[in-house]
C-alpha cells in the first residue's frame, strides 16, 4: 500500500521543530508522497523550499487562500507566475472562495480567484481549490475557466451531495479529508462518497488541521499530520465498500497522474 497526501500545510509553524520526524512517521504509515500546500505569498515560497529540500518526496502548490485575498497584489501575481514555472510546483492554489469566515471581502476573493485561475490557464497547471459556504459563486467562476484548465480538484470537500454532483459535472476531482470522521459535522459525507468515481477521488490530511476524530488511541495533542492519511483511507474504504488496499491503489494512481508526480 502506498498513499499520496494531496494537501498538507507543512509550512505551518507547528511543524518547525520536528518536520523530519513527521516525514519519518508518514513513511512508516505508507505515505509515499506529500503535496505541500502554498496558501499565501510567503507560504508558497516556503512550500517550494520544502519540496526542493525533499526531492521526489515532497511537492508544492503555489497560491493564495481566500482568507488572504486582501493581500493579493501585483507582486503576488508576479510571484505566483514565477513559482508556477518551477518543476516542483505541481498545481496553482490553494485558491477559491470562503464565505464562512469572510476574512477578505467577497468581491476581493472573487478577483483573486479569477486571477489565479488565469495563471493556471496560462501555465497549463492543475488547480487546487477551496470552497466553503460559497458554492454558487465558486461554481459560476470556475465554470467560466474550466474548459481551459488541464485539471481541477476541489480540496477538502465538505459540502452537499448536490454540490458534489455539480463539481463532478465540471469534470473536477474531489479531495476527502478527516472531516469524514467527524461525527458532529461529517457524517453526511459517508452517505455519498461512494458516488465519487475511481479516477476522480483523492485523499488528504490538510495537516495540521482536521485531526480525524476516530483515530485510536487519540494523540495527546490536536495536531494532524500525514501519518493519519492511512486512517482516513481505511474509513473511506469502508464507506465505499472497498478494501483499504483498493482505495489506496486508485487514489494514489489518480493523484500521481493529476499532479504529474511520476513525470
Amino acid at each position: 500500500m502506498q498513499l499520496v497526501d494531496i494537501g498538507a500545510n507543512l509550512t505551518h509553524e507547528s511543524f518547525d521543530h520536528d518536520l523530519n520526524d513527521v516525514l519519518t512517521r508518514a513513511a512508516e504509515h505508507n505515505v509515499a508522497e506529500i503535496v505541500v500546500t502554498g496558501a499565501s505569498h510567503e507560504g508558497s515560497v516556503k512550500a517550494l523550499e520544502l519540496a526542493r529540500a525533499h526531492p521526489g518526496r515532497l511537492f508544492a502548490t503555489a497560491g493564495v487562500h481566500p482568507h488572504h485575498a486582501i493581500d493579493y497584489h501585483a507582486d503576488t501575481d508576479m510571484l505566483l507566475r514565477e513559482l508556477a514555472d518551477e518543476p516542483q510546483v505541481c498545481a496553482v492554489g490553494e485558491m477559491g472562495l470562503d464565505y464562512f469566515r469572510n476574512y477578505s471581502p467577497r468581491d476581493v476573493q472573487i478577483k483573486a480567484f479569477e486571477a489565479q485561475l488565469a495563471i493556471a490557464v496560462e501555465k497549463r497547471k492543475p488547480v487546487f481549490l477551496h470552497q466553503r459556504e460559497a458554492h454558487a459563486d465558486f461554481r459560476d467562476v470556475l465554470k467560466t475557466f474550466r474548459d481551459q484548465l488541464p485539471a481541477a480538484v476541489v480540496h477538502c470537500f465538505t459540502d452537499t451531495r448536490e454540490a458534489l454532483y455539480d463539481y463532478l459535472d465540471l469534470d473536477c476531482h474531489i479531495g476527502i479529508t478527516g472531516w469524514l470522521c467527524d461525527e458532529r459535522r461529517g457524517t453526511h459525507l459517508r452517505e455519498f462518497v461512494r458516488d465519487i468515481p475511481s479516477g476522480r477521488l483523492m485523499i488528504e490530511t490538510d495537516s495540521p488541521y482536521l485531526l480525524p476524530r476516530t483515530v485510536r488511541p487519540k494523540p495527546s495533542h490536536r495536531r494532524n499530520e500525514p501519518m493519519f492519511l492511512k486512517h482516513i483511507c481505511e474509513e473511506l474504504a469502508r464507506d465505499r465498500n472497498e478494501t483499504p488496499e483498493q482505495t489506496a491503489a486508485h487514489t494514489t494512481a489518480t493523484a500521481r497522474v493529476f499532479f504529474g508526480l511520476d513525470a
